[in-house]
């Protein structure tokens, strides 16, 4: 690698800190949130990485810790937490985060401008952070990596093989949604990490977007330093106390499951396993760790059900004193179960029906403990590396129940399983493995010099603090070579970010940007605002402002409420658009905007008219045009309006105008902006063309590396700012 570089990790969901992570409080803060952050910090200590981000949400709730309202959160080595607002602040869960992603896409983008930060690489962990990482990622030209680690076709295939209906899995789990992001996700990333060949071959392969060469398979890592040495005494006597109040013999071997208490993990069949099995109810005792609770009824719906059975079990099977089911612990306490377990010749147990990572058996692993996992997932590559103990059927309560009393009732074999397992697993799944395994990768996919932050590229978006905005000029032809030289040269070389808003297509509009030799530009706004294009050579679309323009918009209705107007022709079809349609209107006709208007309202069609020229009628969407598109960019991106300079030659230029930004009309625009009244954000040049463009710059000194404020004025309700598109139900 050429270079240090700068990477981003997004993991949305759950709660993130950098320390005594709450494990188990509820299903989305679990095992994942544990690897991001570990990976984050070991990947920090790598020489080949010089900064790495895990970007989260932001969250002010009373019912969490202040940590997680903390926008930034150090964690050493060049690594950090940085959260981001979005939405709610209210903590979620995750199945309905859905709707709130598209303005963490704004906050990200936003947020790294502010730092001008382009970072080397994009990874995202799960559906709804690849849903945002994908499109920052595109947004900024930069390859995209992600990790899905439990995927929404293979949870829905299991609850449907559970007996659960279609409406019922959709309504609790949103699970359209997530797949197809999880789909895009797949379709946009240069590498999909997995912790196994299961993954790649069984879960990742009911994807339409699955490619096999994109695929790498590096096993995970585990913090194993918590695992050497004698430990935390204090915390260690914590747990034996805990542990203690449960049961007649603490000195039997201990069978030990940690896990959230959520269905998939199948804590009831363990329960059920161990009650059943006579000799293990005679020579041990089951400790079932389940996250923390104070009460039943103060648990989640899905966790109150998990606990309720097990409970009920652990009374209908009479295991009192046999079975510890402590209610609380700490974070420090949690490497302490595992060496309790250890000393006493235990085994470690994952019963889960799905477990695509394993986590859990590889800390077990590192204490000491051999394992009894389940046959599906990421245990098979684990037990296939480490040779440490036996895959069972998670639906075979009677082969659980065999395999555990196997291990346990040959102490000289229950020995031999924990050193064996305790030397592999440190060779196979250290982070210092997986970090090498993972930058290996890397390079693969990274190019090997930074990409250039040059004019026209999606790097430059994050660089630029000054922006020009303007229609493709009318007459360049005709201009003065030398101010048209000048003109190109302002952008070419840099001072300032070039935004074009043209009624031309998208197409249409890089047409004459080309024959033209006209400046590349940044953001190309085509289609009167019906499409937002970011950077020239490999240019990408915003797919939020697509959505968005698109509210209410219904094309044929318009085409059928104008049909009947006098003196007003569609357009040919190659100045037609999805989301525009364009007439003619005669010069003998004195059909005014308003008139226009009304005829759509009457109609019941929702969408907006603009003239030029008094003779281009264009019907948009009401969420649509230039104006309204150059306030969205200034949200998403975080642009101080008074650093947008408009310049105006059309009438569809009038809305933009108006803004909050600096604006200039040149002399020979159309009527309708000469008339408008002068402001002090609106000037009115006595020049025309690229004239009055640097007029106009000129008059507000825009290109002063600091320009001077403008006075604060009111605005209209078409100034407001327009909310992003919530996705998903």
């Amino acid at each position: 690698m050429n270079r240090k570089l700068d990477i981003l990790h997004f993991s949305l969901h759950g709660l993130i800190r950098g320390q005594n992570l709450e494990l188990g409080r509820d299903p989305d803060t679990g095992g994942q949130c544990l690897y991001v952050l570990e990976l984050v910090k070991a990947l920090a200590r790598h020489k080949d990485v010089r900064q790495v981000t895990l970007v989260t949400r932001r969250i002010f709730d009373p019912r969490v810790s202040e940590d997680y309202a903390a926008a930034v959160e150090d964690l050493g080595n060049g690594a950090d937490i940085r959260r981001i607002e979005a939405g709610t602040r209210r903590y979620l869960r995750k199945e309905v985060l859905w709707r709130h992603l598209d303005a963490f896409i704004d906050g990200t983008l936003a947020w790294l401008r502010r730092e001008k930060r382009v970072p080397d690489l994009i990874h995202a962990h799960y559906g709804d952070a690849g849903y945002v990482g994908r499109q920052v990622a595109a947004a900024l030209g930069v390859p995209f990596a992600f990790t899905g680690h439990s995927l929404g076709r293979v949870k829905r295939q299991r609850l449907v093989e559970g007996g659960v209906d279609e409406s019922t899995i959709e309504q609790k789990y949103n699970l359209a949604v997530r797949i197809e992001a999880e789909e895009m996700s797949l379709d946009a990333a240069s590498m999909v990490c997995t912790s196994t060949r299961q993954e790649v071959d069984e879960q990742y392969a009911l994807y339409e977007c699955h490619a096999e060469d994109q695929m790498r398979v590096i096993p995970p890592g585990v913090d194993l330093t918590r695992f050497d040495g004698a430990g935390n005494r204090e915390a260690y006597e914590s747990v034996d106390a805990k542990l203690g109040r449960f049961l007649r013999d603490p000195s039997k071997p201990a069978v030990f499951t940690i896990a959230r208490a959520d269905e998939r993990k199948n804590l009831a069949g363990l329960v059920r396993a161990f009650g059943a099995n006579d000799w293990l109810r005679e020579h041990a005792n089951l400790v079932v760790i389940g996250g923390n609770r104070d009460t039943l009824k103060n648990l989640s719906a899905g966790a109150r059900k998990v606990w309720s059975e097990l409970l009920r079990l652990i009374d209908d099977l009479d295991l009192y004193g046999v079975c510890a089911v402590p209610k609380q612990h700490d974070s420090p306490e949690v490497p302490e179960f595992f060496r309790w377990a250890a000393d006493r010749g235990g085994v470690f147990v994952n019963p889960a029906f799905t477990e695509p990572f394993g986590l859990t058996l590889l800390e077990a692993a590192a204490a000491g403990l051999p394992l009894v996992a389940t046959n599906d997932g990421g245990p098979r590559d684990i037990l296939g590396n480490c040779e440490n103990g036996i895959l069972v059927d998670p639906m075979d309560d009677q082969a659980i129940g065999d395999a555990i009393e196997k291990i346990i009732s040959d102490p000289a074999h229950q020995k031999e399983l924990s050193k064996r397992g305790g030397k592999r697993v440190r060779k196979h799944y250290s982070w210092d493995a997986h970090v090498r395994a993972y930058m290996k990768e890397l390079a693969g996919i990274l190019p090997r010099e930074p990409r250039p932050k040059v004019p026209g590229s999606r790097q430059f978006l994050t660089q630029r603090e000054h922006w020009a905005c303007m229609d493709l000029p009318p007459r360049i032809e005709s201009e003065d070579p030398g101010l048209v030289e000048r003109w190109r040269g302002l952008f070419n070389e840099g001072e300032l970010g070039m935004i074009f808003a043209t009624g031309l297509s998208y197409n249409e509009a890089r047409g004459v940007i080309e024959q033209l030799q006209m400046p590349k530009p940044s953001i190309l706004i085509s289609g009167l605002g019906a499409e937002i294009h970011y950077g020239w050579e490999t240019p990408h679309r915003d797919e939020v402002w697509s959505r968005q323009a698109r509210l209410k918009w219904d094309r044929d209705a318009v085409v059928e409420a104008m049909a009947d107007i006098p003196g007003l022709t569609l357009q040919p079809e190659e100045r037609q658009h999805p989301l525009k349609v364009s007439f003619l209107l005669d010069e003998g006709q004195k059909t005014s905007r308003a008139v226009l208007q009304r005829q759509l309202r009457e109609a019941g069609v929702s969408a907006k008219v603009m003239i030029t020229s008094g003779c281009f009628v264009d019907v948009l969407p009401t969420r649509s045009g230039k104006d309204v598109a150059l306030r969205y960019l200034v949200h998403k991106w975080g642009i101080d309006p008074a650093r947008i300079y408009v310049f105006g030659t059309y009438g569809n230029d009038a809305a933009a105008i108006r803004g909050r930004n600096i604006a200039a009309v040149a002399a020979d625009a159309d009527p309708v902006l000469r008339r408008m009244r002068e402001r002090p954000r609106l000037y009115h040049c006595n020049q025309p063309g690229l004239a009055g463009f640097f007029e106009g710059l000129e008059h507000y000194g825009f290109l002063d590396r600091q320009p001077p404020p403008l006075p604060g004025e009111e605005f209209t309700s078409e100034d407001e700012e327009v909310p992003p598109l919530e996705l998903g139900p």
